[in-house]
């Protein structure tokens, strides 16, 4: 049984949460062995953080309690480390999440197409 096996990825984390934050929140579901917040390079929070329990039963116990749960204001998400986390992390946010009602074909035509239009003049050029 390898440590990987109790280690979770826990996203969404307020900035200033720490690792004795974090440990203090999710210690009632087991011992912990290590937590982690900080970029090691930067020593700054990266928004997520990972927690490795002793006993990967722990861990699913805390992951399935915690998912969804406010930790400093923030809804934080638990899943267990690894694939299905860096998957999680990229559909979320990736091209599927916050950009899709920004892009520019979609939204609403009802303001003039042309409103953007940088020529000499200005409005309404978009359309012939």
């Amino acid at each position: 049984m390898s440590s990987e096996e109790g280690k979770l990825c826990v996203g969404g984390l307020n900035f200033n949460t720490d690792e004795q934050a974090l440990e203090d929140r999710f210690s009632s579901f087991g011992p912990i062995s290590e937590v982690v917040v900080k970029d090691r390079d930067t020593q700054r929070s990266r928004g997520f953080g990972f927690i490795t329990f002793t006993n990967p039963e722990h861990a699913s116990d805390a992951m399935r309690a915690m998912n969804g749960e406010s930790l400093d204001g923030r809804q934080i998400r638990v899943d267990h480390a690894g694939k299905s986390a860096r998957r999680t992390r990229g559909g979320a946010f990736g091209a599927y999440g916050r950009g899709r009602s920004y892009s520019r074909g979609g939204g609403d035509q009802g303001y003039g197409n042309g409103r953007y239009d940088s020529r000499p003049g200005g409005y309404g050029h978009g359309r012939s």
